[in-house]
């Protein structure tokens, strides 16, 4: 079975990050290791994640692109699974993972919604239309691929290793999983499962100033990759690559 290393970006979050670290020492398959990137925290964030046994690494440089870019460096698992502090991965979360890693040698990300469990039966699920179909949507158009969410996504070292020269840790602007997904070339095969959900917090709904961040660092990260490849390009190298596999299956 692959080995399996968590990594969780976090500044004061040491509330969400106690429960997901709870939730992880209930895993059925335990990770070779879990990494805390306190990212400048003034709260004892770092403290919690040294009570549960997490490896716990600061990072000074500001944004979650700089914390979860230093937790992927340190990683020692073939595998790197990627959530939030406020993540609450089910208990055969790990175990799901690593199975379809290991059934699937040439899957490079895995990734799976998130379901809203502080917000009422209707909001969630109007978050869930609006906010987390969205996204799988509009970024697998913008991508070509199945793009990974950060709350909930696994993917190689391998592929970390081919891709981190060219992600934008130092840039506090760019979403982090957005900027990885476009990073990974089109020809590497990513997976959607809708069955393997996390809970996660409806804090990320927050509207005002929040929310108009959040589309700007969108728009940003999609503007600083496709000025290297645009998406009728991406969707150009996929189809002919998703052939090649086909080609290769049929005659194996």
């Amino acid at each position: 079975m692959p080995s399996l290393s968590v990594v969780i970006p976090c500044k004061d979050d040491a509330g969400p990050l106690t429960r997901c670290l709870e939730a992880l020492a209930e895993q059925t398959t335990a990770p070779l290791e879990v990494i805390v990137v306190d990212n400048n925290s003034i709260d004892d964030s770092a403290e919690v994640a040294a009570r549960f046994g997490a490896r716990v690494l600061r990072e000074p440089a500001p944004g979650i692109a700089a914390a979860a870019s230093a937790g992927y460096d340190a990683a020692l698992g073939s595998i790197i699974v990627r959530c939030d502090a406020d993540t609450l991965p089910p208990v055969d979360w790990l175990q799901r993972i690593a199975d379809r890693f290991d059934a699937e040698p040439d899957l490079a990300v895995l990734t799976g919604p998130g379901n809203f469990y502080d917000a009422g039966p209707l909001r969630a699920w109007l978050a869930n239309l609006a906010y987390m179909q969205a996204y799988f949507v509009s970024m697998g158009l913008a991508m070509a691929h199945w793009p990974p969410f950060g709350s909930n996504c696994a993917f190689r070292r391998a592929d970390w290793e081919s891709v981190r020269s060219r992600i934008h840790r130092l840039d506090p602007e760019v979403h982090d999983d957005v900027d990885f997904g476009f990073a990974l070339a089109p020809s590497r095969r990513t997976a959607y499962d809708r069955s393997l959900k996390v809970g996660i917090s409806a804090r990320s709904l927050a509207g005002g100033t929040a929310g108009r961040r959040r589309f700007r660092r969108a728009f940003h990260t999609l503007a600083l990759h496709w000025r290297v490849a645009p998406p009728w390009e991406r969707w150009a190298w996929t189809l002919h690559q998703n052939r090649e596999r086909r080609r290769r299956a049929l005659s194996s």
